[in-house]
């Protein structure tokens, strides 16, 4: 016979027995008020343009985008991150259609807030790779490198507009140093103090983007090497997020999510504001294009992948399935 203490007395396992146990013990639960749509809405077009790479996924028009922003909020979601993409004939050197009143982008900050009014945060993006000739996140020097300072005085214009437009949070998303500062001096001085800044704080030059590119219809010529963060490095994003709080955000963000776990976790532990993390367009389409050909369970894995990045410490989660996610958390 074998003796009883032979047996261990401390079994972990009796916590795991049935669904309920492991509901009631669950350290990490997914809210439909963790997650941020982002959308994107595509000038000239009349009905929504499937995006090859991300299934499921479209350029909206005005509106569909008006109606996917009322199932965000039917969804109980918390915000819609705009990405406006201009027709090719109207993007330039400096991106025009990024301070244009009349920019697509603008021009959807508008409907939405139309649509939904104060229910969902109408969040935009910062940048001008949407909207210039040459893709690439600011404006070119004489050398065809980005000059940081010319880009901040387009950024500062760029702030002003999405506000005026009615934008609740702006996310300059382009890595320029100083681009907080900028912003936030841009809205105080138009009496804009009311208009929060999401700060792309750690945004690494990453292979995950690929997908992105067709959805913003990229002019992108290289990379963006030289402005974007080093994917080997963990204290350069820590100097970021020294100086985006200095600088006066009020979120930050970590993008991707997935690849950068670690760092997430860094950003979270160390600051007292709410952090946000961006499940890109590469870890969208890996799961989906698994599941389509029956490798993975396409519902399981992505509640799995939005319950790492949540308790990685993200407060919030910008990720193409945050509608769907959602409705059936609900």
């Amino acid at each position: 016979m074998t003796k009883y203490g032979s047996f261990p007395g401390t079994r972990p396992r009796r916590l795991r027995t049935t669904p309920a146990m492991r509901r009631m013990v669950a350290e990490t639960r997914l809210h439909p008020a963790d997650f941020i749509l982002p959308a994107f809405v595509r000038e000239g077009v009349s009905e929504p343009v499937p995006i090859a790479a991300m299934p499921g996924v479209v350029q909206h028009t005005r509106d569909s985008l008006k109606k996917a922003a009322a199932e965000a909020v039917e969804a109980g979601i918390s915000g819609i991150m705009l990405f406006g993409v201009p027709e090719d004939s109207k993007k330039d050197a400096v991106g025009t259609p990024g301070t244009d009143p009349e920019g697509i982008l603008q021009v959807a900050i508008r409907d939405v807030r139309a649509e939904v009014g104060d229910e969902l945060l109408v969040m935009s993006d910062l940048c001008l790779d949407e909207t210039t000739d040459h893709g690439h996140c600011g404006v070119l020097d004489e050398q065809g490198r980005v000059d940081n300072d010319a880009t901040l005085e387009r950024y500062a214009e760029m702030a002003q507009v999405q506000a005026d437009a009615g934008a609740h949070v702006l996310g300059p998303s382009g890595m320029m140093d100083g681009q907080i500062g900028v912003v936030r001096d841009a809205l105080d001085q138009i009496g804009r103090e009311d208009v929060a800044v999401l700060a792309y704080t750690a945004k690494y030059s990453s292979a995950f983007y690929g997908p992105f590119r067709e959805a913003v219809a990229s002019s992108l010529k290289g990379d963006r090497k030289t402005y974007q963060q080093d994917p080997a490095n963990f204290r350069d994003a820590m100097r970021e997020l020294a100086l985006d709080l200095e600088e006066g955000a009020d979120m930050v963000m970590v993008k991707p999510a997935g690849p950068y776990l670690d760092v997430l976790a860094r950003v979270a532990d160390t600051v007292d504001i709410p952090v946000a993390a961006y499940q890109i367009s590469g870890e969208y389409s890996m799961v989906e294009a698994a599941a389509e050909k029956g490798w993975i369970d396409r519902d399981k894995a992505i509640l799995e992948t939005l319950t790492g990045i949540k308790r990685a410490g993200a407060r919030n989660i910008l990720t193409y399935w945050a509608t769907e996610v959602a409705r059936k958390l609900r």
